[in-house]
């Protein structure tokens, strides 16, 4: 029996949550204005016409709403992501936005794109994640789980 020690699912957790929470920060302007560096968008509007970009082949009159939905599912998912809640759905929820982010960057500007961004890794942490025994450091009813407490989780295959 392959042994994997429980703070590799608490980091892919963290991570995963993070950077959903991120994305969300830099359309709201937290990282900074638009054309800083290191900004993707800098403020709504930017976000926007990005996600009418990467989803070219949607009619123009779908992209805001599919920005404000996308916004509250990265919300969301991140947030649970982070607290630990709900964790193997969030992580689920995680993986098949991507996945669709990845399709839609596929289609509108080709394969390379969603390479160049490592969406398909994100797309792939997050299934995996979903599929983890467990979740060390997760909220739990009765409590947050301590890191330390099963420092290990058990897998019969990989």
């Amino acid at each position: 029996m392959l042994k994997r020690p429980a703070y590799i699912f608490t980091f892919a957790r963290l991570a995963l949550g993070i950077e959903l929470l991120s994305a969300v920060a830099d359309r709201l302007g937290l990282w900074g204005a638009p054309g800083h560096p290191h900004v993707a968008w800098g403020d709504w509007s930017h976000f926007v016409a990005y996600t009418a970009q990467v989803n070219s082949y949607l009619p123009l009159a779908l992209i805001p709403a599919l920005a404000v939905l996308a916004t509250a599912a990265e919300l969301v998912l991140g947030t649970c992501l982070l607290l630990g809640l709900s964790t193997r759905l969030a992580a689920r929820g995680t993986g098949l936005l991507t996945l669709a982010f990845a399709l839609a960057m596929t289609i509108s500007f080709g394969p390379k794109a969603p390479l160049d961004y490592s969406v398909w890794a994100n797309v792939a942490a997050g299934l995996l994640l979903s599929q983890a025994p467990g979740y060390p450091g997760a909220w739990m009813p009765g409590g947050p789980i301590n890191i330390l407490n099963g420092p290990t989780a058990s897998f019969s295959r990989l």
